[in-house]
Formats: structure tokens, C-alpha cells, sequence
């Protein structure tokens, strides 16, 4: 019966009771009562007997692999059967069996718990689809004793039936478990320590399901908070009150934080707000804030440190508390029915806190590594967070000199940690050095942000008394006589850390400004040879920082640049990645690209012998900058370029393959997906550079076939949109697209189907390629049958009601490939498409998926008239769908008069080109509902051509001023000067009024300007920048519509004077206009003809 927490120190004060028990007692009392309940519950005749299913256990425990895999595939093939669920939780809370077989028992239950624990509704499916499911009586069973089973287990086996409360809470609570709250609640009173703790459990269980819920699902966790945070205020304040308090008291206080912190968290409920209780609440977060960690079995090893529960309780109570200053620290900000709260926190609760804040800060004075670093990390946020509030900011002042520099400075510099990671592993040292992850918890990383902020915020106090500490630091070490330098250097390194990190405010202060390349060639440039590594790569990163400075000596940028790729060969790993990502800037700042054209080739060959090494993805980055900087020039290179890449790519691949599982997984994948993302990108600008050379992509597919075909699958999720710029570089530059390249196909579609969605607007580039560029393959392969597979996807997608019309505006722009460069030969499909598009109509309310789906009607009679007529005829939908054609055709804004409808010059020429094709039909063709309406259709045919003219001309225009403005360079922009106006203080008067004035003005231009019938959701939609490349771009509309009318013309002239007699004035003034543009494009494209014959005459 053992393993509970240690009732002997684990003492929380109980609630009177006439006669209290002995704790043992009580123990024995609680897990009897759970294993009483369980055994209760009858096992069905199939299932394993308990001491048959503890034989598999042990065999799945079994050193031998195969009797292991037996033992496991037993428990796999029996998790379904009637009372297999139950047995196993038997099993669990045992005290009689093996430790071990209950811990495998418990990690099984765990697994089949969370992975087939099904809502009702995925249950009905799962059924449905013939899947089995565990029977009613086992659900009811684990439901029931599950909390029981939490509280009479130890910690080792506890952890694993938590999860499974998780899971099944997820799924069941509140509705199928409406009773678990007063369980929880009822245990929370108990004078059983244990079934305090499994309370906590549930509490903290419950709160977690609803911390980032919105209001309207957050409904459940009301009653929770409100029924049980009296109680654990109760609590709190006993277990405060407990002398000489051991872990297992830490434990439960973290517990408590823990449900503060998921209840408080989007939403601070209304019993917490009410200012007697918070401050209640406060007070004892004051008080814990206040006490020291007990020094007492605190281990010593930095990594186990972070884990040792109290200072997990530290860190906890630093995060509610920084929440709560995030959030409340400045009442301006705070919403509305929260500005009273805000204002007693920031009163009462703000500078009280800041200044134990600096009392738990105090100790770095003495040992910067005397704190975890997530607890400076912390606490440094929120003196950060203080200095630009005036009146903490006054609080502070006094400690400003102790803050900058005997605590965050000796932060910044080398330390003993680092050069032990920078001897023994390298690799974690450059790893942990370019991780954004390590960032957030980093105590150097918060030191430098409360510089950066400090010097920034209030740097009439503050900039010039730290430059000048750094500058004699600086001086110090130069001066030293070179044999005592090396007791300098980290010093030194802590000072080129913080001159680098303020390099936006030295280069935007104009006594500084002037004095930085000076600064670099005294200070930095020498350190490019020093014997400390950590120095040679810390000067690396800073001339990166400078790069782009104006040099009044190009000598010094042309030395610095050299002495950066001499340092990639350096003998040190982080030296050689510090000079990598320093080199990105160099070349970005470059002007005379001489000075590395000649050795491109040995650099190239540096990078990608350090991305064998190391996956990073700032060396990616570098690499990306070279090759967009040269351009074309790197086609020589590009076959070598896409195959290291290709290579790294995989490595990276395998490395988070190999690394799940183990125990620093997370950090290792993380690293490992942003490195193989970086590749992928690398890839896209590689082809991007060498778009003019099509010969070269064949070469490359045979190398990026096989990511595409891994990476467009669920294995691919985090890099889609990489993958597909991939795909779509290869579908569109190659002379010609392979039949190996259509493999590609099924698995795009299979992935929007499944997964990918969010994805669509990616996807419809290499998938409108391989339709256009690969029209006969498309049109003649019949397994698969590519036609038939496309109309399955979008008719699903697009009858999906789930769906957002925002995410299915590929849809109908597919249906236009299809239709345009297929045109004559899927008749089959165009009625299809037509039914799909117009029933999707009926359900959008985005007004540009609007567009679109007209437009798949314009596109059918642009495709064929007459098919298309007897197909909406055949719908029964003619009539419908040109009257609310016209009437979007005439739909403008109220404010402004635009139209709200087609408004991209593309939506405007297939509008005209369907309706023009619908005129060309003979009367006789036309149905009855359409007949009449062909003097309305003219005119609108009109008003779309010459709004197809204005906005061509504008769009020429802007083109044209554009390449003015590119010409005239930056030569108007300031040089840059003091911005110490930059520092003001939050609550200075005037600041709200003028900030609402602001937003009240800017409202009223958009007005003015804008459309205040605009949908919000239609926003990006409008520019034609991004529109695809489609058959009907040599199709001239005026010259069009020009021939169509003087075909009817000759062909029925009645009809023709009947069309222009319909024609008021200033319509018939847009056709002399639409006859004019016709005639000069005819004789532009005459022009055209002539000059080219003309050329090709003279070649000859």
C-alpha cells in the first residue's frame, strides 16, 4: 500500500473534526474504499483473468525482444474485448502486484485510453466505419473509479492515471461526468491528505480543458472556480503557515498555481475580482515570493536545479504574477469592465511586488548562477516591464546602478557554464546560442531586453553612463598588458554583447552614430584574431551588427569581410556559425560584389561542409542571401547547390526522426524542423535564381522528386508551404513536366482532403501548372483519371459547410484552368462544375468567392454558349443566375459609388468574355428568360470594358511611378538623429485622449477613401499581382467585343439596331470609346506583327 505522498511531513492543517484519525489511517481507509469499488465491478466471462493479464504485463516487461512483443501485441489485440479496461485498472491499484507490472499496466491503460476515448458523435462514426469501441460497462466502470484509483496510487503510477483523467475529462466532462465536480469538491474538505491532493488533481484537470477557451465555451469552468477557489484560498494560506515545509508541500502549492494560472488566464473570474478576496490571494503570493527556497535537498546540478519542485513553484508563481502585470499593470490598456481591477492591481499589487522582485534578484549580485535561469529569466520581465511606468520607474531608480551592473551585466558576459558547453559539446553550445525556445527562458536573453528597453525608454538617465561603462571596459582590456587579458575577456565579451544588441539606438543617436566605425576598428576588428574562441566569434557577430554603417574607409568593411570568411574555417564550431550568420550582413551590405565573386566557390564549399556539421537554420539564411544577391550568376553552382541542400534536407529529416523518444526530443526537433524548413526555402530561392535556365530543372528532379513525394503527406504538415513553392517552381520552369512529376498530383489532393486545407492557395499554383502545362497528360491518362479525381475533391470541399468561403477561393480559379485550357474538350464536366458553383452560391457570403462562382458561369460561356445555356436550363437556374449576375454587375457602394463586385481587371475580362460570348449566340439560341435581357447585358458588357480601360491605365501609372521612385533611391531620407523622444511614460496626461483622437481620425479617412460596405474578410483579395497566367491573357476584350458586334451586325442587323437603340447616351458614348480602343489595339498589334516580321527578316 505504499508509494502516497509522505503523510509524516506533508501536514496540511485540516478542517475541526470531532475525532481525527491517524493518518496511516486515513491512508489505508482511502485506498481501500478505491480498490473495495473497483473489485466490485464484475469482470465479463472474455476477459483475462487478473492474473492472467499480470503474466502478459511481465511478459511485455521482458528483456527478451520477441517475448516482449508477444506480451504487447496480446494487450493490443485484447483492448477492446468487454472487461479488458477494468482488469487492467485492477491491476493498477493493487498494492499486491509488482511494481513494475503496475507501472506497465498503467502506461498500457494510459495509451488505450487516450487513443480510442471517443466523443459521442466520433463514436457513432467509429462504429459505423466497423471500428471497435470499449463497451458501455468499462466506460461507465473507468469513468466511475478512475479519481479513486488517482488517489491510492503512488507518484510513479499517479503520473500515468492523470493523463488518463485528462483524456477522459477532454471528452466526457461536464455532461457524461456531472458529479465529478462535488467529488472534487467534497475531497477538497476531506481531512485525507491524499484525497486533498487528488482534488487538487481533478480541479487542476478541469481548469486546464477551459484555460484558452473563449467566453462562450469557458460556461463550465464558472461553477468550478466558484466552488472550489474559497476553498483553495483556504488551503493556500494553511499550507503557507506550515513551518519548515518539505517537497511534498511544494507539491501541492504548485498544484494551486497551477489552477490559478489556467482560471486566470484569458478571463480573471468574478470571485477573484472581487478586491477582498484577490488581495487575499496576493497576500499570500507576496508571501511566497518573499520566502527563500529551502536550501535543504536542493540539488546542485544546474539542469536538475530547474526541475527541484520549489523552484518549480517559483516559476509558477512568477508567470501568474507577470500575467497579471502583463495584463493590469497599466489601467489605460485594460478593457473597459476590467479598468477597476487594473487599477487596484496597479495601486495596490504592482510596486509592493517590484520590490520583492529586486529583494529575489539580489543574490545575482553576488552569483549570477545562484537562480535558475527561467527564475531570472522571469523576474528580469518584470523590471522590464516596469521602467516604462513613471511611478515604478521611480520605485527603480534608486537600484538602477545595481540592475545594470552587478546584475545584468555579469549576465551578459562568458561564464564558467558556458565555456564547459563551448569545451564538451559544441554543438549544444551553438544550438542552445540560436534557439528562439531557449530565448524565452534565457536569463541573458532578459538582461539584454532590460538594456535594450532601459536605454531606450529612459536614456536621458541611463544611455550615456552605460555607453560609457561599456567604453571603459573596453579601454580596460586594451590597455592590459596582453598575458593579462585573458582575465578580461569575459568582460570584454559581456561588453560586445550589449554594444551589439543596441545597435538600432547607437546607430539612430547621432554622437554615436559617428563614432561606430571607429568603435569597431579599435575594438572589434582585433578580437577577429584573438586566442579565446568566445572572442573571435563574439567580434564575428558585432561586425554582422555594423555591417551596413556608411564606412568613411571602404578599406575597413573590405578587411572586416575577409576576416569574417577567414573565420569559417576557424578551428572552433561556434566561431565558424557566429561568422556565417555575421557574413549574411556583410553580403547583404555589399556594394562591390568583386570582393566575393572570386570565392563564391570556396564558400560554398565552407557552408555546406558546416551544414554537415550543424543544423542551423541562420546558415540557410546566408546561404539564401548569396544566392538572391548573385542572382543568375549562381547557375554554375546551382546543380551542386540544390544537392548539398537536398542532402542537408534529409539530414535534418533523420535527426528528428531519431530524436523522438529521447529525452531532450523536443529541443532537437524543433532545431531540426527549422533547418530542414531553412533548406526547403534555400531550394526555392536556388530555382527561383536560375527561372531562365528551364534546361537545368530536369537534371534537378531526379534530387527533389523524393521530398515531394515524403513531404506532400501528413509526414510534410510543418513545411507545406514550402514543399508546394517546391513543386511549383518544378511544374512551371521545366521545359516540359515528366510523368514521374504527375505523382505529385494524387498526394496534393489527397492532403487537402485530409489535412491541408489551410493550404489550398499554395497548392493551386503547381496543380494549375501541371492542368496547363500538362493538358494532354491531364486529359488522356486514365489511371488515375485526373479529371474524375479533381471533381471529387471539390465537390466534397466545396459541400462541405464547415468550410470558411475564405479557405475554398481556389476552388472555382481550379474550375477556370480547368475550363480555359481544356476548352472544347470536357464537356462532360462543365455542367458538373456549373450545378457545384451554383450551389455553393447559395451558401457564401464571402463577396469575392461571390465572383468567383459567377465567374465559373462566365467561363462556361466563354468555353461554350450553348452548353452552358442548356446546362442552367437543365437546372432550371438561367433566369436566376443572370438577374443576380446584373445585379452584382450594378452593386456599388453607398459612400463611394465602386462597385462591390469583380473589382480585380481579371474578374472584369471573364465577365466580359462570357457575356460577350453569350451575344455572339443567334437570337433563336437564346432562352426565353434571356432574350430581353440583351440590352442590359450589352450595356453592363460596356461598363465592364471601361472600367477595364481606367484601371489598366491607373495600373500603368503606378507602374511608372514606382520606377521614378526606385530611380530616385533614398536620397530624400534623413540621416537619422537623436530619438531619445522616444522615452515616455505610459501614464502621462493627455496620451489616451490623443490616442483616441488618432484612432477616431484614421476611422474617418477610412471612411473617406475606403468602402464602408467592405467585408473585412475580403481584405487581400482585390490585386491582380498575384493572378495566374490563363489562355484568355492574348485574348484583346475590345477587340472582341468589337468583332462580336460587327458579326451581328452582318449576320442580323435588326438584332444590331435593336442592341444600339437600347443604348442611352452615355452608353452609346462608352461604345464610340470601346471602338476607339479596339481600333488602336489592332493597330498596335499590327505594328507589333510588322516589327517582328521585320526582325526576323533581317536575322535571316
Amino acid at each position: 500500500l505504499s508509494g502516497s505522498l509522505d503523510d509524516s511531513t506533508c501536514c496540511i492543517p485540516a478542517p475541526a473534526a470531532p475525532s481525527p484519525e491517524p493518518a496511516l489511517v486515513s491512508n489505508l481507509r482511502a485506498r481501500i474504499r478505491g480498490l473495495l469499488l473497483l473489485f466490485l465491478v464484475p469482470l465479463p466471462v472474455s476477459a483475462m483473468d487478473l492474473a492472467q493479464l499480470s503474466a502478459v504485463l511481465q511478459q511485455a516487461l521482458s528483456a527478451n525482444p520477441e517475448e516482449r512483443k508477444a506480451g504487447e501485441a496480446h494487450l493490443v489485440q485484447n483492448q477492446f474485448v468487454p472487461g479488458h479496461l477494468v482488469a487492467l485498472l485492477q491491476v493498477v491499484v493493487r498494492a499486491d502486484v509488482d511494481l513494475a507490472i503496475r507501472q506497465v499496466a498503467a502506461i498500457h491503460f494510459k495509451n488505450t485510453v487516450s487513443r480510442n476515448w471517443r466523443t459521442k458523435s466520433d463514436a457513432a462514426e467509429a462504429a459505423a466505419a466497423g471500428s471497435p469501441l470499449f463497451s458501455d460497462g468499462d466506460v461507465a466502470a473507468v469513468r466511475d473509479n478512475l479519481v479513486e484509483a488517482v488517489i491510492c496510487c503512488p507518484p510513479l503510477i499517479r503520473s500515468q492515471l492523470i493523463e488518463v483523467l485528462k483524456a477522459v475529462v477532454q471528452v466526457d466532462y461536464p455532461h457524461k461526468m456531472p458529479s465529478l465536480l462535488q467529488q472534487a469538491l467534497a475531497n477538497l474538505h476531506s481531512a485525507e491528505q491524499p484525497r486533498v491532493y487528488g482534488a487538487l488533481v481533478v480541479v487542476r484537470v478541469l481548469a486546464r480543458k477551459y484555460e484558452f477557451k473563449d467566453d462562450e465555451d469557458r460556461v463550465p469552468v464558472h461553477e468550478v472556480v466558484n466552488s472550489t477557489f474559497p476553498q483553495l484560498l483556504v488551503i493556500l494560506q494553511q499550507l503557507l503557515a506550515v513551518p519548515n515545509p518539505s517537497l511534498d508541500i511544494a507539491e501541492y502549492i504548485k498544484l494551486v498555481l497551477k489552477i490559478f494560472w489556467s482560471a486566470c488566464y484569458l478571463k480573471v473570474p468574478e470571485i477573484v475580482q472581487q478586491e477582498a478576496v484577490f488581495l487575499q490571494w496576493m497576500e499570500c503570493f507576496h508571501a511566497l515570493l518573499e520566502r527563500p527556497v529551502p536550501s535543504d535537498g536542493q540539488p546542485t546540478d544546474p539542469e536538475q536545479r530547474k526541475q527541484w519542485t520549489w523552484w518549480k513553484v517559483k516559476k509558477w508563481l512568477l508567470h501568474i504574477i507577470n500575467r497579471m502585470f502583463h495584463r493590469f499593470g497599466n489601467p489605460k490598456y485594460a478593457k473597459g469592465e476590467d479598468k477597476a481591477f487594473a487599477t487596484m492591481f496597479a495601486d495596490k499589487c504592482a510596486a509592493r511586488l517590484l520590490n520583492s522582485y529586486l529583494h529575489l534578484l539580489a543574490p545575482v549580485r553576488t552569483d549570477p548562477s545562484c537562480l535558475p535561469d527561467r527564475i531570472t529569466n522571469l523576474a528580469m520581465q518584470y523590471v522590464t516591464y516596469s521602467l516604462s511606468k513613471k511611478a515604478l520607474y521611480e520605485t527603480l531608480k534608486p537600484h538602477l546602478q545595481v540592475l545594470q551592473f552587478e546584475i545584468a551585466f555579469p549576465l551578459l558576459c562568458f561564464n564558467d557554464q558556458d565555456a564547459l558547453l563551448w569545451a564538451d559539446n559544441p554543438l549544444e553550445y551553438v544550438r542552445k546560442g540560436y534557439d528562439i525556445i531557449e530565448d524565452m527562458y534565457s536569463a541573458r536573453t532578459a538582461a539584454i531586453n532590460f538594456l535594450a528597453e532601459l536605454v531606450t525608454k529612459r536614456s536621458k538617465d541611463t544611455l550615456d553612463p552605460f555607453i560609457a561603462a561599456l567604453v571603459l571596459i573596453l579601454n580596460r582590456y586594451n590597455e592590459a598588458p596582453v598575458e593579462q587579458r585573458a582575465a578580461q575577456a569575459r568582460q570584454k565579451d559581456g561588453a560586445l554583447l550589449a554594444i551589439g544588441a543596441l545597435h538600432e539606438k547607437l546607430q539612430g543617436t547621432a554622437r554615436y552614430k559617428a563614432q561606430l566605425e571607429h568603435m569597431l576598428v579599435t575594438h572589434v576588428f582585433p578580437e577577429f584574431s584573438s586566442p579565446c574562441g568566445f572572442l573571435r566569434a563574439k567580434a564575428a557577430w558585432v561586425a554582422g551588427q555594423y555591417a551596413d554603417i556608411p564606412f568613411s574607409n571602404p578599406a575597413h568593411f573590405g578587411g572586416a569581410l575577409q576576416a569574417v570568411v577567414s573565420l569559417l574555417r576557424d578551428p572552433e564550431l561556434p566561431v565558424r556559425v557566429d561568422a556565417v550568420v555575421a557574413l549574411r550582413s556583410f553580403v547583404d551590405a555589399c556594394e562591390d560584389l568583386d570582393q566575393l565573386r572570386p570565392i563564391i566557390p570556396h564558400l560554398l564549399d565552407d557552408f555546406f561542409k558546416l551544414m554537415h556539421e550543424v543544423e542551423n537554420e541562420d546558415l540557410v539564411f546566408t546561404l539564401e542571401v548569396i544566392v538572391d544577391k548573385f542572382g543568375e550568376e549562381m547557375s554554375p553552382f546551382a546543380v551542386g547547390l540544390i544537392h548539398n541542400l537536398a542532402a542537408a534536407f534529409w539530414k535534418c529529416v533523420r535527426s528528428s526522426e531519431a530524436a523522438e523518444g529521447e529525452e531532450e526530443s523536443e529541443a532537437v526537433d524543433d532545431m531540426s524542423a527549422l533547418a530542414a524548413a531553412g533548406c526547403l526555402r534555400a531550394i526555392g530561392t536556388v530555382l527561383e535564381s536560375i527561372s531562365s535556365l528551364p534546361h537545368l530543372f530536369p537534371q534537378l528532379e531526379p534530387t527533389l522528386l523524393p521530398i515531394l513525394q515524403k513531404m506532400l503527406s501528413s509526414d510534410g504538415q510543418d513545411l507545406y508551404e514550402e514543399v508546394l513553392e517546391i513543386a511549383t517552381y518544378m511544374t512551371y520552369y521545366s521545359p516540359t513536366i515528366s510523368p514521374a512529376m504527375w505523382s505529385i498530383w494524387p498526394l496534393i489532393l489527397s492532403s487537402l482532403d485530409e489535412f491541408a486545407i489551410d493550404f489550398f492557395e499554395y497548392a493551386l499554383d503547381p496543380l494549375d501548372n501541371l492542368i496547363s502545362r500538362g493538358t494532354e497528360h491531364f486529359l488522356g491518362c486514365q489511371d488515375p483519371n485526373y479529371p474524375d479525381s479533381l471533381w471529387k475533391l471539390l465537390s466534397k470541399l466545396m459541400s462541405d459547410g464547415d468550410i470558411k468561403d475564405r479557405d475554398l477561393v481556389p476552388a472555382p480559379k481550379l474550375m477556370e484552368v480547368v475550363l480555359l485550357n481544356c476548352r472544347g474538350r470536357v464537356d462532360h464536366w462543365l455542367p458538373l462544375y456549373l450545378q457545384l458553383a451554383l450551389a455553393r452560391m447559395q451558401k457564401a457570403s464571402l463577396r469575392h468567392m461571390k465572383d468567383l462562382l459567377m465567374q465559373v458561369v462566365a467561363n462556361g460561356l466563354y468555353y461554350n454558349p450553348q452548353l452552358t445555356l442548356q446546362a442552367l436550363e437543365g437546372m432550371g437556374a438561367t433566369a436566376g443566375v443572370f438577374q443576380t449576375w446584373l445585379t452584382m454587375l450594378h452593386a456599388k457602394s453607398q459612400t463611394t459609388s465602386k462597385p462591390l463586385h469583380f473589382k480585380r481587371q481579371h474578374d472584369k475580362k471573364v465577365c466580359v468574355l462570357g457575356l460577350v460570348s453569350l451575344l455572339s449566340l443567334p437570337s433563336a439560341a437564346l432562352p426565353a428568360s434571356v432574350a430581353p435581357l440583351q440590352g442590359e447585358l450589352a450595356k453592363a458588357v460596356l461598363q465592364l470594358l471601361v472600367a477595364y480601360k481606367e484601371q489598366q491605365d491607373a495600373a500603368e501609372l503606378e507602374s511608372e511611378d514606382e520606377d521614378e521612385d526606385d530611380e530616385e533611391g533614398e536620397d530624400g531620407m534623413g540621416e537619422g538623429g537623436e530619438d531619445e523622444d522616444e522615452e515616455e511614460d505610459e501614464e502621462e496626461e493627455g496620451d489616451e485622449s490623443s490616442s483616441d483622437l488618432k484612432k477616431a481620425i484614421k476611422r474617418a479617412h477610412k471612411m473617406l477613401d475606403g468602402d464602408d460596405e467592405e467585408d473585412e474578410d475580403d481584405e487581400g483579395f482585390w490585386s491582380d499581382e498575384d493572378e495566374m497566367l490563363t489562355p484568355i491573357d492574348a485574348v484583346d476584350p475590345f477587340i472582341l467585343f468589337s468583332d462580336t458586334m460587327a458579326g451581328v451586325q452582318a449576320s442580323d442587323p435588326a438584332r444590331f439596331s435593336s442592341l444600339m437603340e437600347s443604348l442611352d447616351f452615355s452608353h452609346q458614348a462608352m461604345a464610340h470609346k470601346v471602338s476607339e480602343v479596339a481600333q488602336q489595339q489592332r493597330d498596335a498589334k499590327a505594328k507589333e506583327a510588322a516589327e517582328k516580321a521585320a526582325g526576323g527578316a533581317a536575322a535571316s
